[in-house]
């Protein structure tokens, strides 16, 4: 009772001092997808928003269909977004051809777009000059001829209404594709690890690395004009932050906007790389004479930050975990016609890959960090299940017979017998699954749950080795403290006898 006291004090105090959900913040929620040029432009609008006096914070996603539910859900407000993935990919089952259809169908959603920011970011399909003047590859329709090439495409663009399936069957190609992260794509064509991929027409690589890009003879890519998609109810509650961030409307052309992703991805003229919220602000004192603090914390405020927010999820997550866990292993161990269904239930849930799963518990339970603990405690049963079974059905025969013998009831033998028996086994099951979890978290930054797994997600997605790393060494280091702390209750609470 008393580690179970501890249990519940702990939950409260890691959630009282938590982040409030998005729809308890009473501040304007701007997002973005995760790649540099929606996170540089979702940066822009969140300053835009702040220099009208709104307060605001920014949100990452990591696509199109994660940021436009969480719009739906109303856990953003506003973020950057394009004409034809609007179209092709999130609103497809309408088929929708012309703008006022894309407005109508917007409208019945409670949202609204602005007229084009200014450029055509559309989708393009690009191979190195060497592979292009070799093979005599001019248009997409020249790559039918040539089978063999290695086709890689990210992620998105494979699954995507307007991606790799369509461009097969309209261009009638044979080729083999696999996904790619798209910040990783430009590294394997350079080192010739893929000869094919798609490309942004904005991105500041294409003229880097002097890459070319097929023609679209067919037209099949739709245009992709940047706006800024909203809900409709800003325009009572936020009105003045909305006609700010609306500034953008026409202000950015395609060159313009080329510049600023090779400011934040390879580096102005030989230049550092800068941080797109960098980058954002030097943009808006260009463009607008706006003055922006880009201060913001350093390396140590933002390990701190992401410590208290991993440790959160691991927490609360293991915590549930636990108070499920040990009564279904109980229930398995006492019941032979029960066992079965219960492992094979929990061993079935361990095999559902993670992002699948954070995908299919974002519609019942929304963006952020309750997806995310609801996932982890999911993931942490199996080891507890198993190995409370495992340690009550090991006990000896002899030494449950002496129990009945003596006249315990069921629930004593249990408490004075079966479960200080079986605690080493059990408690092996619960540090497995704790430093399991800890790795596990780090997913959290694909639903923008905090934690780790948000630098590291940044990072892969801007192509930033630094931001990778800021996020993997202490995930790292906080699952070998928790195997250590978990020794060390081990120590304590096991006596030396049991002790595995």
């Amino acid at each position: 009772m008393r580690w179970m006291l501890l249990l519940f004090i702990a939950i409260s105090a890691v959630m009282a001092s938590g982040p409030a959900h998005a729809q308890d913040d009473p501040r304007l929620v701007v997002g973005s997808k995760s790649f540099t040029e929606s996170a540089i432009l979702g940066h822009m609008l969140r300053m835009l928003a702040e220099d009208a006096g709104a307060e605001a914070r920014f949100e990452s996603f990591p696509g199109s269909s994660v940021a436009f539910n969480a719009l739906l859900a109303g856990e953003i407000d506003v973020y950057p977004e394009y004409t034809g993935t609007l179209k092709r990919e999130l609103l497809s089952e309408l088929d929708l051809n012309f703008d006022v259809e894309l407005h109508s169908a917007l409208a019945e959603r409670g949202l609204a777009i602005s007229e084009p920011i200014g450029f055509n970011n559309t989708y393009a399909i690009g191979v190195t000059r060497e592979i292009g003047e070799q093979l005599g590859l001019r248009t997409i329709s020249d790559l039918a001829d040539h089978p063999t090439l290695r086709l890689a495409f990210s992620t998105e663009f494979m699954n995507r209404g307007d991606g790799w399936p369509g461009l097969r069957d309209v261009y009638g190609l044979r080729n083999e594709a696999r996904g790619i992260e798209h910040s990783l794509a430009y590294e394997a064509l350079a080192s010739g690890a893929i000869d094919v991929t798609d490309l942004y027409s904005t991105d500041a690589q294409i003229a880097a690395m002097d890459l070319m890009v097929l023609e679209d003879d067919r037209a099949y890519f739709p245009r992709y004009d940047a706006v800024v998609l909203h809900r409709v109810e800003l325009e009572q509650t936020h009105p003045l932050a909305l006609r700010s961030m609306l500034k953008l409307v026409g202000q950015i052309d395609a060159e313009a906007m080329r510049r600023l992703n090779e400011r934040a991805e390879i580096g102005e003229g030989g230049g550092p790389r800068l941080e797109p919220r960098v980058v954002a602000a030097s943009a808006l004192q260009e463009m607008f004479n706006i003055r922006v603090d880009v201060g913001g914390k350093d390396l140590w405020g933002r390990l701190i930050d992401r410590t208290r927010e991993h440790l959160g999820l691991v927490v609360i997550s293991m915590s549930v975990a636990i108070l499920i866990a040990l009564p279904l292993g109980v229930l398995a161990a006492r019941s032979r016609a029960l066992s079965g269904p219960v492992l094979a239930a929990i061993g079935i849930l361990q095999t559902i890959p993670a992002i699948a799963l954070l995908v299919v518990l974002i519609k019942p339970f929304g963006i952020g960090a309750q997806t995310a603990i609801v996932a982890l405690v999911l993931y942490s049963l199996l080891p507890i299940v198993r190995n409370t079974h495992a340690g009550i059905t090991g006990i000896s025969a002899d030494l449950l017979e002496s129990a009945d013998a003596i006249g315990l009831t069921a629930w004593e033998r249990l408490r004075r017998v079966e479960l200080p028996l079986a605690l080493p086994t059990v408690l092996a099951g619960v540090k497995t699954a704790a430093v399991i979890n800890v790795g596990t978290a780090t997913l959290g930054g694909f639903i923008s749950a905090g934690g780790y797994g948000q630098p590291i997600f940044t990072g892969i997605t801007q192509n930033n080795f630094n931001k990778i790393l800021e996020g993997a060494v202490p995930a790292a280091i906080l699952a070998v403290l928790v195997q250590l702390a978990f020794d060390c209750l081990d120590r304590r609470v096991v006596s030396r006898g049991l002790r595995l």
